[in-house]
């Protein structure tokens, strides 16, 4: 029998037909090696190609590590590195780089580039200066720092000396063509072309994707706030069916919504069009103009202010963006929920002027999902924000609000493991009558032992308001014993303000409890071991 002719794929595997038809003829191909271009050992005739990436969620990492693993295929002796790890490189052998970051907050490095950047600003970085390298810069334009460290880092290998071999790219949010862009651009500047077997084989990987989300299933939808909240909170239960979509806790949940309906019928109604009025749609499908605005384009630019009476169509859509899928920290652990994944969604709605603005994806979550219709999702890695591999080191996690999302499932995955580490866990919101998300879960985490210590700060119970960082630091002696001991310190929220101040209490307690002549030191050994992980936004 020819290996073409063999059913490779089971019919029960998470595929389209086509794309199982095109999987058993790779496949076949493979095992008859007919594929052209088939991957072969690498022969690094083209020298050293060194990417290195600052991450805060995971994006650049991937990217860093997909770039590697091409420029791999093409001959070079590629390799990956965070930014901090940047003493690993022998730049009188290792000239060139290729430096991939994104932005945390507003113009702020993220955690895993932070001491290479205070590294460029000393004088032990002249070396550098005999660097060939490009800077790709991944950001989100919402911000005024738009990829901020990216372009920090650009100008001060430049400073340096160091010789600029392509232009700095910056992207926005939908960065997938021009990070492509910028690779292939990259790597023909030292002599590299992209490999067929490469393009195949990302094929093979990304079934389900940002670009090709799964059409999974809303299970149930339910309140996690008492009457009287201030806030509107949502456990959101979504089936994965026989996607074959894998996660680990830590990961986040890509979600491509639907714009709120409303939104889109102001919009129409300002404008003076039908919505049956033709226009090309961010991947040039031409469409009725109420289909694109509903799910194709990004709203935002009409949550202030309406368009003018008289508006044509494709006026009314030139100039925005893409609609973006969001991302959410999974609140739920594979072991505990087999084929599902959980999420805590804030329902953002709020009053401006005389209009009611929903927040487009959690709302379309929490009320707009009916019936049978889909949900768009994929997983997105997040390897910067992972329990330790040793089961017996305690954690410290720190989650106000819907920041206890990643710690509900740290905290499943540690009863379901039998992990034996201690566990203490600082959550906080407005009202403990209100506002206490997963009480009744986290008190049974407490009864069986799997949550060793629960420090809760509600803000409005009193009339001085208490946070979390104000809890760490009434605690200070006890958790720095748990950090001598090798404790992991995790973080998740709000990155403007909660992280900050968690960060600067962390430091005292380094400082104070610990003895440390330079906290700063001790704390970026933390995230350089791993055991400081942050998931802020």
């Amino acid at each position: 029998m020819q290996a073409t002719d063999l059913e490779l794929i089971p019919a029960s595997a998470p595929l389209t037909s086509q794309q199982r038809a095109w999987m058993n003829g790779y496949v076949a191909g493979l095992l008859a090696g007919k594929i052209v271009g088939a991957p072969a050992a690498a022969k690094p005739e083209l020298g050293s190609l060194v990417f290195l990436f600052g991450s805060q969620t995971g994006s650049s990492e991937g990217l860093a590590k997909r770039f590697a693993k091409k420029a791999g295929t093409m001959g070079f002796a590629a390799n990956c590195l965070a930014l901090d790890d940047y003493a690993r490189i022998d730049v009188a052998t290792q000239k060139r780089i290729a430096v991939i970051t994104s932005t945390y907050g507003d113009g702020e490095m993220p955690d895993n580039a932070s001491a290479f950047w205070a590294f460029l600003q000393s004088g032990d970085a002249a070396h550098w200066g005999q660097v060939e390298y490009s800077v790709l810069a991944l950001g989100d334009s919402n911000y005024a720092q738009f990829c901020g460290a990216g372009r920090l880092i650009d100008a001060r290998l430049a400073e340096l000396g160091a010789r600029r071999v392509m232009d700095r790219v910056e992207c926005d949010v939908d960065y997938d063509e021009p990070a492509g862009a910028w690779f292939e651009g990259l790597v023909g500047k030292f002599g590299g072309a992209e490999s067929t077997s490469d393009a195949l084989e990302e094929r093979v990987e990304a079934l389900w994707s940002k670009s090709n989300p799964f059409p999974a299933t809303l299970k149930s939808v339910r309140c996690l706030n008492a009457d009287g909240s201030a806030k509107n909170t949502r456990h959101v239960e979504i089936s994965l069916g026989d996607s074959g979509l894998e996660y680990e806790v830590g990961d986040a949940l890509g979600v491509l919504p639907t714009n709120c309906p409303d939104l889109v019928r102001e919009v129409l109604n300002a404008a003076g069009l039908n919505g049956t009025e033709e226009v090309a749609a961010p991947d040039g499908q031409q469409m009725p103009v109420v289909n694109a605005l509903l799910t194709k384009f990004d709203l935002k630019p009409f949550v202030g202010s309406l368009p003018e009476p008289g508006t044509v169509a494709e006026a009314l859509v030139a100039g925005l963006k893409k609609l973006q899928p969001r991302l959410y920290s999974i609140s739920s652990s594979p072991k505990a929920h087999p084929g599902e994944v959980h999420l805590t969604v804030g329902v953002v709605r709020y009053q401006l002027g005389d209009r009611m603005v929903n927040g487009a994806c959690s709302t379309f979550l929490a009320e707009r999902v009916t019936g049978d219709q889909p949900v768009p999702v994929f997983v997105h890695r997040s390897p910067g924000f992972r329990l330790p591999e040793n089961p017996d080191m305690p954690v410290i996690m720190v989650g106000p609000g819907t920041g206890i999302a990643p710690f509900r499932a740290f905290l499943e995955e540690r009863h379901a493991t039998g992990a034996t580490g201690k566990n203490w866990l600082f959550f906080g919101d407005q009202k403990s009558d209100t506002d206490f998300l997963y009480q009744e879960e986290l008190a049974e985490f407490q009864r069986v032992g799997v949550l060793t210590r629960l420090s809760t700060a509600f803000s409005r119970d009193q009339a001085e308001k208490v946070y979390v960082q104000d809890r760490m630091r009434e605690d200070a002696a006890e958790l720095w014993q748990w950090i001598a001991q090798g404790a992991h310190f995790y973080v998740c929220g709000d990155a403007s303000r909660m992280a900050k101040d968690v960060d600067a209490a962390l430091h005292e307690i380094v400082a104070n409890q610990g003895g440390m002549e330079s906290a700063a030191e001790f704390v970026a050994r933390m995230k350089k071991e791993k055991r400081y992980q942050r998931d802020v936004y």
